[in-house]
């Protein structure tokens, strides 16, 4: 059909986009047929549709036939020019391809062997910041061997007898020198090997330690036993720390040798175990480090004299007899635990390797003497914030005040001759636990000048340092009261 010629199709509705073929086909059925008839005729609209077939085929058939040359060079024209394209793009390809190639082979290969190297030098790095911890921690081993054989009097009986004999309990064919300083240099040494064994981040000095079997059988055979057997020593070395003792036991030049070797074990066990104590990974500096293994030895030492001391009370308020002897014992404790003040708050926390800005507490030398009880920078604070107290001789006669009381009450519960003889002289034993308390509330006469001197200006804290009796009577009634007030 020519174009403009007339036909009865309606070709615009057939090429509109929202033409539904359904409502087309239901359109010509309602056409065709009436809607009160039952069975439809279905064979006219049909007929129809097909015809209508037939006239579109009918219609292009006639359009191909007349512009078949016309399409034929258009398709001509539109293959040759896709060829031309394509040899363009093969062209362009192809010069792309090239210059992948060279750059390939210029660039990403030199990087490949570049990336090679630094992974190669990366490696040998590590190795070698590996290799240098190694050798500084068998360096340590090797010097905290040597430490332990003078310690235990071997006089450089290296090797592995020195992993094998460190242990303190084990015999020896010579006597056991307390070198505290050799034990000090000791512990200086454990501390440094420590740090070595604890470094996680990458890049920090023996990371990776963990890796290499030597340093895991030094940590395991030297380090761990080295570390016990020096904290037994300075533990032991605190525990047995008595002035009073000293001071009874000889006189003059004698009587001052024993107590100054008394402190120095004393001075010497403190900095071992504030070096030794476990430093928290999260600190925020050092002035908030608590060194609990030194706190609680030092508790424990306070704690065994109080309950020694309330074991023998307790038996000598039932054999009265021993009283006199068992509280001039008593008066010896608290005269140890008030020289352990002194000292205390006369000591400054050590530098520390592990503590961030360890070297603060240092500062200002020339006033140390002033400035120490003000700024409370010493090692007594620590200890007497943990038994929430000003003082430890306060601390001594209230903590065993409160305890007798009950064991007081105990023996007169029982009645029998122990009470009768308790109350029959109960002005006695107030006089005498009176006596006790302020004998013991003073420093003992063997203890240093320095110490001396410093508790008699306020030192000992909570105003009880001056030694003299009138500070102490308040503890001298509570310790009466404990044992007259049950009478």
């Amino acid at each position: 059909m020519a174009e403009g010629e007339p036909s009865y199709i309606d070709y615009e509705a057939f090429l509109d986009p929202e033409f539904s073929p359904a409502s087309f086909a239901n359109s010509l059925v309602v056409a065709t047929n009436n809607a009160t008839d039952t069975p439809l005729d279905l064979s006219t609209p049909l007929s129809r549709v097909l015809f209508d077939l037939q006239e579109i085929d009918t219609h292009i058939h006639t359009l191909t036939t007349k512009s078949a040359l016309p399409l034929l060079m258009h398709t001509r024209d539109q293959t040759a020019a896709a060829g031309h394209v394509l040899k363009e793009a093969e062209d362009q390809i192809s010069s792309v391809t090239l210059g992948y190639e060279r750059l390939e082979k210029e660039v990403l290969r030199k990087w490949e062997a570049a990336d090679e190297a630094r992974v190669a030098a990366e490696k040998s790095l590590a190795t070698v910041r590996l290799a240098r911890a190694v050798g500084r921690c068998l360096a340590l081993g090797r010097q905290l061997e040597s430490q332990l054989s003078e310690i235990n009097g071997r006089g450089g009986g290296g090797g592995s007898g020195a992993m094998t004999g460190s242990d303190s309990t084990t015999p020896s064919t010579t006597p056991v020198r307390d070198d505290y300083r050799t034990l000090e240099r000791a512990a200086s040494t454990i501390v440094s090997l420590r740090r070595m064994f604890s470094a996680t981040g990458v890049g920090e000095e023996g990371h990776g330690l963990d890796r290499v079997k030597v340093i895991r059988t030094l940590k395991t055979e030297l380090a761990i036993p080295a570390e016990n057997m020096v904290k037994s020593r300075a533990q032991q070395g605190i525990h047995r720390f008595s002035m009073s003792a000293s001071s009874a036991g000889g006189g003059g030049q004698s009587g001052y040798k024993q107590a100054r070797d008394s402190r120095a074990r004393l001075i010497s066990g403190v900095t071992i175990l504030y070096l030794l104590s476990p430093v928290p990974q999260n600190l925020g500096s050092a002035a908030e480090f608590q060194p609990e293994l030194l706190l609680s030895t030092l508790q424990g030492y306070v704690q065994t004299a109080i309950m020694t001391s309330l074991n023998n009370l307790s038996r000598a308020l039932s054999m009265l007899p021993t009283l006199e002897r068992t509280l001039s014992e008593v008066s010896g404790r608290c005269q140890d635990i008030f020289a352990l003040e002194a000292i205390l708050s006369n000591l400054r926390p050590p530098s520390h390797p592990l503590l961030p800005s360890s070297t603060a507490p240092d500062r200002n030398e020339g006033d140390a003497s002033a400035g120490q009880h003000g700024s409370k920078n010493n090692l007594l604070q620590p200890l007497l914030n943990s038994l929430d107290t000003s003082s430890l001789p306060s601390y001594f006669w209230r903590s065993l005040a409160s305890s007798l009381t009950v064991r007081t009450q105990d023996i007169v519960s029982r009645g029998g001759v122990s009470a009768r003889t308790l109350r029959s002289n109960r002005d006695r034993l107030k006089k005498e636990i009176k006596e006790c308390v302020l004998r013991g509330s003073q420093l003992p006469t063997a203890t240093l000048g320095t110490e001396r001197g410093r508790a008699d200006s306020g030192g000992g804290g909570g105003g009880a340092g001056s030694g003299s009796s009138g500070n102490w009577e308040r503890e001298a009634a509570v310790m009466v009261s404990a044992v007259a007030g049950v009478l």
